[in-house]
């Protein structure tokens, strides 16, 4: 799978944002290197603190369905006519959750922010510099 087409799996993951409160749809897209991909979008509650993330919600599929390792690329995605022209990045939880996925496999994903006009190609270490993560804990 092509990062343009993760992207595309991540916009299309968007199209299922719960997001009534906010208007704020977020996609995400998970590839791993056996070529599988996990979606996710982000679901809000009424009481906002317990509101999930969309890449928190691939991550948690991803492990609900046993995949511990392999993960190669990220790709986040955000509502066309919101937010101005900067892509979106994932927030520092997400970050953390992902961060925990990737240790577990020994990767470094790619992140593909995603903005209406640009995307941003970064790594999770640039995004989470000095992570504490599983082998914080050896």
């Amino acid at each position: 799978m092509t990062d343009e087409e993760l992207i595309a799996a991540a916009r299309g993951a968007a199209e299922n944002s719960y997001s009534p409160y906010s208007s704020f749809a977020v996609g995400s897209a998970l590839r791993f290197s056996d070529g599988s991909v996990v979606t996710g979008t982000n679901i809000e509650n009424a009481s906002y603190g317990l509101a999930l993330c969309a890449e928190t919600v691939a991550v948690s599929k991803a492990m609900a369905d046993g995949v511990r390792g392999g993960l190669e690329a990220v790709a986040v995605t955000g509502p066309l006519d919101k937010g101005g022209d900067a892509p979106i990045t994932p927030c520092g939880r997400c970050r953390q959750v992902l961060n925990e996925l990737a240790q577990l496999g020994g990767t470094d994903p790619l992140v593909l922010c995603v903005g209406p006009k640009e995307v941003r190609r970064v790594r999770l270490s640039e995004l989470l510099p000095d992570a504490f993560g599983p082998a914080s804990l050896d």
